[in-house]
């Protein structure tokens, strides 16, 4: 039996090869949505079923879940017959959502790691690639009513074979999608990850015995499930309700509902979310394995110190998505399902839960990534391009203090490009980039600001879409206190400005030189009762800009 010592080491050892992993992405990328945004992720995945073992702790909370799911439909689908067997050198791609996946952009690479002739566990990873075709650039069709509207749909095959990649799947792949002499970069990024995550667990087996390091992975999941008891323990018996709506689905103009039922049984938490809205007709759909990461994220944020491993995720138990939005089927659309109907979810499950551990639960915070696609060509460089940008909001205020100011979204910790490399990539000119003032929600303690940016075409003709949400609903107070404000985007063409019909969701979107699109991202929602705040915070809010005196005045009744 391993020492504690031992233990800990070892656990900081497979930390860390996911780490070593996450930086080589990242730094060896070409686009900014990775390279600079770091919207991925990698992990370590178990042979046998493709649990999770490790994951690095600079990748996005999303795929904790959601990458052991798909680790685990590689396996089920190889043992079938329906893809390939692995042989060592070997880097299966993937990017089918019903597969234990997201949206189509974020496109995941497996690679086999061996041990003596035998598969010791899968390396993983995760990007999210800035196009992969469809019918808007950027992929965040928001109209979308059939997964092919959204992009190509690769199964797991066998990008690199022995080490080689296959250049005529290659060349599938390129044929389907936009700026696709762009991607190489990305891809090379992508597998040499794998490989050095490769080579860095290949050190530590090589130095602690593979026997010692298998017993870790063993001891730390039921370490993992042992901590995640003991939170539960702490949310009294019984049940709880809690809602959240999503703005619309992109195409039927009204709101969709998530309806959670949480209740405590023994050292188990039971998600039931019957009663939710049908699937839908556009692309706010969510698969079942972004559902469960959901779940599983919005339990990391308010659990943070229970170890990364598939063992926190034993005493959760998610019931009640069959027939509803949350269990898309193909061919329903879901290029919303990851980035903005998970973080609805997410809000479900910390509404529910501030009503029983208020002390460590927050009041909503912003919940959308803010998808903002624009593609077009670029006459000075002669080339096409795929913008993406997406923007942080307001954290919720809580217990303790008020909410952070423009932080990245609930489902991650990827942050908003900078406007210089934005500029430099792109013909665009950002007029404006600032707190959204006004926008925290109020309450003894405020919620944090959402964002203000402004960006202009410079050149040529391009389309623009965005996939957002918190358009009709702002996000929610808790104990009190008030809902911050709503999403709000606006298009500046020919100097009109219009509002899209669905507030948050648009697409296709001709934009000439000198047009403008301004997006103003939510504030978190306040924590307890606005008239207790104290004096002094409201007059520095004033003073900085933050509120204006009049609004001060009817937010706080002062």
């Amino acid at each position: 039996m391993l020492d504690p010592v031992t233990l800990a080491v070892l656990q900081a050892g497979l930390q860390q090869v996911c780490d070593e992993m996450d930086l080589t992405f990242s730094r060896a990328a070409f686009s900014p949505v990775i390279a600079e945004a770091d919207d991925r992720s990698d992990g370590i995945y178990s042979a046998e079923d493709g649990s999770l073992i490790a994951q690095g702790s600079k990748g996005l909370p999303v795929f904790v879940g959601v990458m052991q799911f798909s680790t685990r439909s590689l396996i089920e689908r190889i043992a079938s017959g329906e893809t390939a067997a692995p042989e060592p050198g070997d880097i299966y791609i993937v990017n089918d959502p019903y597969l234990g996946g997201t949206h189509l952009m974020d496109v995941r690479f497996a690679m086999p790691f061996y041990r003596e002739g035998r598969i010791f566990c899968w390396l993983s990873n995760t990007g999210h690639w800035p196009d992969t075709g469809g019918a808007v650039p950027g992929g965040f069709s928001a109209s979308a009513i059939s997964a092919e509207q959204e992009g190509l749909r690769l199964p797991p095959v066998k990008l690199f074979k022995r080490g080689e990649m296959d250049r005529e799947i290659w060349q599938i792949i390129c044929s389907n999608i936009r700026v696709s002499e762009q991607r190489i970069g990305d891809v090379k990024a992508q597998a040499s990850a794998l490989l050095v995550g490769a080579e860095r667990l290949a050190g530590l087996l090589d130095r602690y015995g593979d026997a010692a390091v298998t017993e870790a992975i063993s001891a730390l999941r039921a370490l993992a499930a042992r901590q995640m008891r003991g939170m539960v323990a702490l949310i009294p018996e019984g049940e709880v309700t809690s809602r959240a709506h999503v703005d619309s689905d992109g195409v039927v103009n009204a709101p969709l509902t998530i309806a959670l039922r949480l209740t405590r049984q023994g050292d188990r938490l039971i998600f039931d979310f019957s009663g939710s809205s049908p699937p839908c007709m556009g692309p706010m759909n969510s698969v079942q394995a972004t559902t469960f990461s959901a779940v599983y994220l919005a339990m990391r944020h308010v659990f943070p110190d229970v170890a990364i491993s598939a063992g926190a995720f034993e005493p959760l138990e998610i019931t009640g998505i069959a027939g509803t939005f949350l269990d898309a089927r193909y061919p329903r659309p879901v290029s919303g399902c990851a980035a903005e109907v998970s973080q609805r979810i997410a809000e479900a499950v910390f509404a529910a839960l501030v009503q029983v551990l208020p002390d460590r639960v927050t009041a909503a915070p912003a919940g959308t990534s803010g998808n903002f696609g624009l593609g077009g060509h670029d006459p000075d460089k002669g080339r096409d391009y795929v913008m993406y940008q997406i923007s942080g909001g307001g954290y919720g205020g809580n217990a303790d203090h008020d909410g952070l100011s423009n932080g990245c979204s609930t489902i991650g910790i990827s942050k908003a490009p900078p406007v210089e490399i934005m500029e430099q990539n792109y013909p665009v000119l950002y007029r404006r980039y600032a707190l959204h003032e006004g926008s925290a929600g109020a309450g003894k303690h405020r919620g944090g600001f959402g964002l203000d940016y402004e960006v202009e075409l410079l050149r040529g003709e391009a389309r623009a879409s965005f996939v957002m949400d918190h358009g009709r609903f702002g996000p929610q107070g808790a104990q009190g206190g008030a809902a911050g404000e709503v999403n709000r985007v606006e298009v500046i063409r020919g100097g009109v400005v219009s509002v899209p019909e669905h507030l948050s969701k648009a697409q296709d979107i001709t934009l000439a030189p000198g047009d403008r699109v301004r997006v103003r991202t939510p504030g978190g929602g306040g924590y307890g009762d606005p008239a207790e705040r104290d004096p002094e915070l409201i007059a520095e809010d004033i003073r900085l800009g933050r509120y204006g005196a009049a609004e001060a005045a009817r937010k706080f009744g002062v």
